[in-house]
């Protein structure tokens, strides 16, 4: 049995043909038709030489003859080569709906390459609810948002690396120097390199079981014996919250059973504990809702894009702009549980130095020994 593999060409008008073209297909009807391999090499447009050594490729992959090539005759097909017209007749007559309804698919996704209105947005971002709700209500007006969900870190991280034109990160209300969130973004964003969009306002806190049968409401809650803690991975925002969390309350990582355990989205975290395989994780309201579970607050939290200074004038990024500040986001926004679209500045440029003031602090002088 031999693999089939789906092919496609952009031209600027539809074929009048099979839907899905095959050069063997192509070469094998020219063939018969004409009953040559020059006259078929005239019909398709092609050298002589070059259809003489395809169809002899052709024949070395399938290992069967396709041509019967006697000298003097006409050339004809063997019965292997008739059986893959028929063959392929027979699949484009079975497909011919699907394979109509695949083309213009892959049409309207091309669509947007030719419509100067219409705009992509390369976005590697932290998990989040709102960025997928407006990836949802942006495609209708021409902003394609191209999300790659990831940890906050490592989307930064890819951002000044250049594989993304932004990134989406989040952290706790301006956070001070000596924060876990200080620590692990000040390396990686830096003020007149950066500029910092507002996207949302949102609430950090448990996902715990329905009903909250182990009465779970505090981090030291975690830390009794057999309460089953499910983590974020390493680099994730929520993970930086987390670990800052338990640095302010005195809490040892070690104190939580399952601190090692991961997954790779809040909606993983809800998953495992409806399924019953942990008892708590750090996540947001909205997959705990969307898994019947139930949700203790914790922190608020907000939301951030960013992009590199040099795109920020980018038609891309001042279309996502246009969207942010837009009546009908701001309302979307207020509808998803757990976001609040007040003081979130969504769409708005700020300055790092304002809402993430690690750049106020400088470190003290050292002093001189003659000091000491």
């Amino acid at each position: 049995m031999h693999k089939v593999q789906l092919s496609y060409q952009l031209a600027p008008q539809t074929g009048k043909d099979a839907l899905i073209r095959n050069p063997l297909m192509d070469m094998l009807h020219a063939v018969r038709e004409h009953g040559s391999i020059s006259q078929a090499a005239t019909a398709l447009e092609l050298s002589y030489r070059h259809v003489w050594g395809a169809l002899k490729g052709w024949e070395q992959t399938l290992g069967r003859a396709l041509i019967i090539w006697d000298r003097g005759q006409r050339a004809r097909l063997t019965e292997f080569g008739e059986k893959l017209l028929w063959a392929e007749r027979q699949a484009q007559a079975r497909l011919a709906p699907q394979i109509e309804g695949l083309r213009r698919d892959i049409e309207r996704a091309f669509s947007c390459c030719f419509d100067d209105q219409a705009h992509v947005l390369t976005l590697y971002a932290s998990h989040d609810a709102a960025l997928s709700a407006l990836q949802d209500q942006a495609s209708p007006h021409g902003l394609h948002l191209d999300i790659r969900f990831m940890g906050s870190v490592d989307a930064i991280a890819a951002l000044n690396a250049g594989r993304c034109m932004m990134a989406g990160f989040h952290t706790i209300d301006s956070p001070p120097a000596g924060s876990m969130a200080a620590q692990r973004y000040r390396h990686l964003l830096k003020p007149g390199l950066h500029k910092l969009i507002g996207f949302a306002h949102r609430m950090q806190g448990m996902i715990v079981a329905r009903g909250n049968p182990l009465r779970l409401y505090t981090l030291d809650d975690l830390t009794r014996p057999g309460v089953r803690y499910i983590n974020r991975a390493e680099g994730s925002g929520t993970r930086v919250v987390l670990d800052g969390l338990l640095t302010e309350a005195g809490i040892t990582s070690a104190s939580l059973s399952g601190y090692a355990s991961q997954e790779p989205s809040h909606a993983a975290v809800a998953q495992a504990i409806a399924s019953r395989s942990a008892d708590a994780g750090l996540g947001i309201e909205a997959a705990a809702l969307a898994q019947g579970l139930d949700f203790v607050p914790l922190v608020k939290e907000r939301y951030y894009l960013v992009c590199l200074r040099s795109e920020l004038t980018s038609p891309a990024v001042q279309a996502l702009l246009a969207e942010l500040q837009g009546k009908a986001w701001q309302a979307a926004l207020h509808q998803l549980p757990g976001y609040s679209g007040e003081s979130s500045h969504s769409g708005e440029v700020l300055a790092l130095r304002q809402v993430l003031p690690w750049w106020r602090y400088r470190q003290p002088k050292r002093q001189s020994q003659s000091n000491a």
